[in-house]
């Protein structure tokens, strides 16, 4: 809902890379499914996409931030106020080494195409990336849990690669004993000044141990005290347990996708590799304090599972971990005061927190925003395409701030601000059109039930 701006001007959100949600999203439309509204995440969705500045040089240091103010295509009455924040680029031939952990599930569960064959061809290609001075292990868990593969470096792919093609699918599900394990090789094989990770590849199915939300979360937080990140990997249809590897990765300052194919886990663990798996900053979160003067109220779009972090202070924040090169868009409602005497008057300032990797101490960089209305006409291609995706992604969640629109109204602004060389903006408008068709059926039977 809106919030007025003179009784709380300042909010806050945690800034991450996680993404799974566009990518399950994804596969229920692909298999002619309605999508469950829980299962949208909007903050993920418009994660997916890089809306980066495409002006940007390859390699840059520091965070960089725009803003942007856009009518609103759900209501006349409003603008939508767009925050696009780009992290730091590294060169991957100049970064730390690395020691990977692969946690694999091999239980019984595992045993279909969509999960351990998806996940071996996976790993298959984030191995082919590894340097001479990385180093992977593996942890499996089905039936028990087992060390098939101890800290062995970058150089011996082939190796590396058998271990992974050997695995078959059979078992309970240990998680609990398994996250230990693999945590415990992570600290063996530690290196100072490193990149050290657990990647967690399962259709979250725990049901060995302690398998709470609540028990997983304390057992992941205390073992990220040991400075090692986790990436969850999801995989897998049914009994997919979507918010437990979401908590679990937030609780361990690392990422979430979710691999409905083997394109997108090209595209994780391939083309967006230094962005899955290099961090340039940890506990991140931004701080939005919205000028009165302007502004009368406010909403934030997404985030609807993290709202106790949602209010006038942002003292019980927790930051996410944020990776190389990640560009993060975050898009609020906004109501405009009646009359604004001052032009140059600034919307809101920014404030971002974060710490650099192996560092304790806070960095704060702000930015005032000042947007004065005849840039309205102004706004790029992908700030107005990150705009569709949030309406798409209400309609989905069935919100009524746009229960009157259907995703035919999100083509049209998609169709006409896609990149038409970016497949992933191009696949958006298929998923758009074949969603038109799911749930217009689903509502000509519900009429034609009601009649």
């Amino acid at each position: 809902k809106f919030v007025e701006t003179g009784t709380y001007p300042e909010t806050g959100f945690s800034l991450n890379i996680d993404r799974a949600s566009y990518s399950n999203m994804r596969r229920f439309i692909n298999n002619q499914l309605i999508v469950p509204a829980d299962a949208v995440r909007i903050e993920e969705m418009l994660n997916y996409f890089d809306l980066k500045n495409p002006d940007l040089q390859n390699n840059y240091r520091e965070f960089i931030c725009e803003t942007f103010m856009s009518n609103c295509p759900w209501n006349a009455k409003t603008k939508l106020f767009n925050i696009n924040i780009t992290a730091p680029r590294l060169n991957l031939d100049s970064v730390a080494p690395a020691s990977f952990t692969f946690l694999i599930d091999v239980s019984g569960s595992m045993d279909r195409p969509n999960r351990l064959p998806l996940l071996q061809s996976a790993f298959k290609l984030l191995v082919e990336n590894l340097r001479t001075k990385d180093t992977v292990s593996i942890v499996t868990y089905g039936g028990g849990v087992h060390i098939a593969l101890a800290p062995t470096d970058g150089s011996n792919k082939n190796k590396i690669i058998g271990v992974i093609d050997s695995l078959y699918a059979d078992g309970d599900t240990p998680g609990e004993n398994a996250i230990r394990t693999a945590y415990d090789i992570a600290r063996h094989s530690f290196i100072k000044n490193g990149n050290n990770r657990v990647i967690l590849a399962t259709d979250g199915d725990f049901n060995v141990g302690q398998t709470s939300d609540k028990d997983l979360e304390d057992l992941i937080a205390f073992q990220k005290q040991s400075g090692i990140y986790l990436t969850c990997l999801g995989v897998g249809m049914g009994n997919y347990k979507d918010s437990k590897l979401e908590a679990l990765a937030k609780k361990g300052n690392g990422n979430f996708a979710y691999l409905d194919n083997i394109d997108e886990a090209e595209k994780v663990l391939v083309k967006e590799f230094t962005k899955t798996m290099y961090s340039v900053a940890n506990d991140a979160y931004l701080n939005v304090k919205f000028n009165n003067e302007v502004v009368k109220k406010y909403r934030l779009i997404g985030f609807d599972n993290k709202k106790g972090a949602l209010n006038d202070s942002t003292s019980s924040i927790s930051g996410g971990e944020i990776g190389s090169g990640h560009n993060t868009t975050a898009i609020f409602e906004i109501e405009l005061q009646e009359e604004i005497t001052n032009d140059t008057a600034a919307i809101a300032l920014l404030k971002l927190n974060y710490k650099k990797p192996e560092s304790k101490q806070v960095v704060v960089k702000e930015w005032p925003s000042i947007i004065r209305q005849s840039q309205l006409n102004k706004v790029p291609n992908r700030i107005l395409f990150a705009n569709a995706i949030a309406m798409a992604g209400q309609i989905f969640k069935q919100s009524a701030f746009t229960k009157n629109y259907t995703f035919n109204d999100v083509l049209k602004i998609a169709e006409k601000t896609a990149d038409p060389f970016n497949a992933q903006q191009s696949e958006f408008l298929l998923i758009l059109q074949k969603a038109e068709k799911i749930y217009n059926n689903r509502n000509n039977k519900k009429k034609r039930k009601s009649d």
